[in-house]
């Protein structure tokens, strides 16, 4: 961890603001950096566990969303619109254990308790999530976390609700927007042009929503004080991009070329569905493994010395002060289990044992050479 007291502002002016700002050499230099930190930090084995807690997180959300479309009617059409839309997205062999989930969903009475459990479930499940990006974006910062677990927990969970609320408008968009379209579009005098133009459009709003939500995991997870928020930074740029492509040519693959049917059997669509829940969550990391290199880059041509850690400052220590002074404390503790051959861990008896020890070797050896010394004036008078 860099020396806190020494770090300089986030925002420090020597920094090249935009990225146009930084020199060929320096884009090298973080290139080269990130695809070796992306191993060095083990993030296909972070994302495996992202993975996990999304999972855990997906069918309590599915649960809340599918209470509030009970609330509108519970509309045939609006689950229907859901799974074409998810089709869209995720791996064809896969769909059948989404949609198998969604429509067992279906069959949960009392949308207002089914909304209220769906919600609390989805929060806690979800802040997993969010806490173990956090973790992982500590790594890839190379800090500990500091902030203490107050602090942490309610930092963690207002960002997972205002996630939450990002993504519930994102899937209403998909899911109720066509209705609404149609239905305005009636009213004004357009017809089936409205919904025409909002298939459209409505794109480039859901791509706006995962670029906030990447922007506020980015920034606010980490225990460091980031420059000021981007919100498309390169790292987030090139994690859609990268995300977008392997989606697409992982389904490419399943449909053409694997046989997970052969190896999984009746397992195959959960495997695939956990394989490119992996390779997203692979994505995501890449993209702030990049932004961290870039940051150490824009450091490096400042002149500031990032070339061993990034020199940004803790967003706080409180947690990790203490975490290290108990653990200065124990190596006392088996600093004086050694010293006293395990009679004590007391630190201060042990130092007093030795100092004791150190005392008589000292006297034993000033004995021993006050007797060779006598021994020899001894010898010179016998001759």
């Amino acid at each position: 961890m860099a020396d806190t007291k020494n770090v300089p502002e986030p925002d420090d002016p020597r920094k090249p603001e935009a990225p146009p700002q930084v020199t060929k050499p320096s884009w090298k230099y973080v290139l080269r950096t990130t695809m070796r930190e992306f191993s060095n930090d083990g993030l296909t084995d972070l994302s495996a566990g992202l993975t996990y807690y999304a999972v855990l997180s997906i069918f309590p959300a599915v649960i809340a969303l599918v209470s509030i479309f009970s609330l509108f009617g519970q509309d045939p059409r609006t689950i229907e619109n859901l799974i074409n839309e998810l089709s869209g997205v995720i791996p064809a062999e896969s769909m059948g254990t989404v949609t198998n989930a969604i429509e067992g969903l279906l069959t949960i009475q009392g949308a207002g308790l089914g909304l209220i459990v769906g919600i609390l479930v989805a929060l806690w499940s979800a802040s997993n999530y969010v806490k173990a990006f956090g973790r992982a974006m500590n790594r890839i910062y190379e800090v500990p976390e500091g902030r203490p677990v107050w602090k942490f927990y309610a930092q963690m969970y207002l960002l997972t609700a205002v996630i939450l609320v990002l993504i519930t408008i994102a899937v209403m968009l998909v899911v109720l927007s066509g209705p609404v379209a149609q239905t305005v579009g009636d009213l004004i005098g357009l017809g089936s042009t409205a919904l025409t133009v909002w298939s459209v459009v409505k794109w480039p709003v859901l791509l706006v929503i995962v670029v906030i939500v990447l922007a506020l995991l980015y920034h606010f997870t980490p225990n460091v004080q980031q420059p000021k928020i981007r919100w498309l930074s390169i790292g987030a740029l090139v994690a859609i991009v990268i995300a977008a492509l392997a989606s697409a040519g992982f389904g490419i693959y399943v449909a053409n070329f694997s046989n997970y049917n052969k190896t999984y059997g009746a397992l195959a669509g959960v495997i695939i569905f956990l394989f490119w829940l992996w390779i997203m969550n692979l994505a995501i990391l890449f993209g702030a493994e990049l932004d961290a290199e870039l940051e150490r880059g824009r450091e490096l041509q400042a002149g500031i010395p990032a070339e061993k850690e990034v020199q940004l400052p803790p967003r706080d220590t409180t947690a990790s002060d203490k975490k290290k002074a108990k653990e200065e404390e124990d190596i006392k503790r088996g600093v004086a289990l050694r010293r006293s051959a395990g009679k004590t861990d007391d630190s201060s008896a042990a130092d007093d044992a030795a100092g004791h020890g150190d005392d008589q070797r000292g006297q034993g050896e000033e004995d021993a050479a006050t007797g060779d010394g006598s021994a020899h004036r001894g010898g010179s008078t016998r001759a």
